[in-house]
């Protein structure tokens, strides 16, 4: 059932239910707590008193009496006077016998009935017997009257109409609010629901944005559903970006180990069936396999630290190095590594010894990568240099190299996994070296910065606090 059915049956079933409820309550509690005589009770009792006198064959006294005082004795509230034509009374129940003039009489009966809270109520019925005229006075005190009880004179039905009219317009007003908050409750779920069922996570299809300024309930689910929206598009565009980028990985990976793994089988087979000049040339062959070994040994490493990096398996052990010592370290060993390559090597370390709580292995990790990128795609500038700098805030390691550099809009993605710029600075590699670069740093409570004038010089920066 729908839910605008449910709201319409349950408005029609509560109206209902509250009208008959009303209805039962009145009478019910009316019956409880409104105890007494009714002001239209009144006269059909008179008048059956004096129909029962009227009956009598014997009009004297001692029938009046027995009557009236069966009658006060039924309604022990009521006081009971019969008075002649000329206002004598002829018999009182109270014992008091008065005599009653015109102006007496119209004295009781004024202000009938609206003074009914603050006076006795007085009934006067008229009789007739043998010519004579006779009158039934009924003395009820107002403690005896019901406490509330309203009566409705409908002498015709335009009179009717003018009753019925603002009751129905009384009983209708909630009734249409409520029907038309509910209208608008239904509109907007009817909104809500016909976006999530167009909901798309491609980022190409059109997403339905709801408009509801509204601070309550719906509203806020509304502002919910436009930003779950928005994120579900944004991570799904970043998982569909990361699954190309793993497809490129694959890619690269495969050509990159196939490039060495040829050159290798080339050299193996010759080394293997002799066909070399001499000695010089033998430890040529064998190298170029022993490069190319040690490439395919990097890129196994570069594969380990992928694995790691989606495992969140980055572990910071912090202790307390020098870090001076740390960057000598790493320019002897890349002393060794540019042998022969006529690269220049300018190592800026100060003489003062740089302490620092660092994790060594993996700040000797990202200065490796920094100095490999630097090598790998700016080895055409023939210089290679690094700069140890310090203050009172921060340290700072510099990597510089003078080659081809990097372009313009290249430079803000140089940090993602996967990611190889074309140009200069395409080559060997899975595009990961400066994301787990990045990632040592930010564990160091650092950042790594890049700078870059394409085949002037490109300079990356990490900056550590003190």
């Amino acid at each position: 059932m729908k839910l605008r059915t449910k709201l319409w049956l349950l408005l029609v079933l509560s109206a209902a239910l509250s009208m008959v409820l009303f209805g039962y309550s009145s009478v019910w509690i009316g019956k409880i707590a409104n105890k007494g005589y009714a002001l239209f009770d009144l006269n059909p009792l008179a008048q059956s008193i004096v129909d029962s006198i009227k009956k009598q064959p014997d009009f004297g006294g001692d029938a009046l009496k027995q009557t009236l005082d069966r009658a006060h004795a039924e309604h022990p509230a009521i006081r009971w006077v019969w008075i002649d034509d000329q206002g004598q009374s002829i018999y009182d129940t109270a014992g008091l016998n008065p005599t009653f003039t015109f102006h007496d009489l119209a004295m009781l009966m004024r202000d009938m009935p609206k003074s009914l809270t603050k006076r006795d109520v007085h009934i006067l019925t008229p009789a007739t017997r043998d010519g004579h005229s006779y009158f039934l006075l009924m003395s009820i005190p107002a403690s005896a009257m019901k406490q509330g009880e309203v009566y409705f004179l409908i002498r015709t039905l335009k009179s009717l109409l003018t009753l019925v009219l603002p009751l129905i317009l009384s009983f209708s007003l909630p009734f249409l609010l409520a029907l038309w908050l509910f209208s608008s409750l239904n509109k907007r779920i009817r909104k809500l629901n016909h976006a999530l069922n167009q909901l798309n996570i491609q980022s190409d299809s059109p997403m339905i944005e709801l408009i509801d300024t509204s601070k309550d309930e719906l509203g806020q689910l509304s502002q919910h559903y436009n930003s779950m929206a928005h994120r579900i598009r944004s991570q799904f565009a970043e998982i569909q970006q990361f699954e190309n980028k793993r497809k490129l990985l694959l890619s690269n990976l495969s050509h990159d180990l196939r490039t060495p793994l040829t050159t290798m089988l080339g050299c193996t087979e010759m080394i293997r069936t002799g066909n070399y000049k001499d000695q010089t040339e033998l430890q040529a062959r064998a190298k170029i396999i022993l490069q190319r070994c040690r490439y395919m040994d990097k890129l196994l490493d570069q594969m380990l630290d992928i694995s790691r990096q989606d495992a969140d398996d980055l572990t910071i052990r912090l202790a307390n190095h020098n870090l001076s010592e740390i960057v000598r370290k790493m320019a002897v060993e890349y002393i060794m590594i540019l042998d022969g390559d006529q690269v220049l090597l300018d190592v800026d370390v100060p003489d003062e010894d740089i302490h620092l709580p660092i994790d060594a292995p993996l700040m000797e990790r990202a200065l490796r990568n920094m100095l490999d990128n630097a090598i790998r795609y700016g080895k055409d500038g023939r210089y290679l240099g690094i700069r140890l700098t310090a203050d009172e805030r921060s340290v700072n390691i510099f990597v510089k190299d003078k080659g081809k550099g990097i372009a313009p809009e290249h430079q803000a993605h140089v940090f993602e996994r996967f990611y190889r710029a074309d140009g200069g600075r395409k080559g060997e590699g899975l595009g990961i070296g400066l994301a787990i670069v990045k990632d040592i740093a930010l564990a160091h409570q650092g950042n790594v910065e890049m700078y870059s004038t394409p085949n002037v010089e490109t300079v990356f920066q990490i900056k550590l606090p003190r």
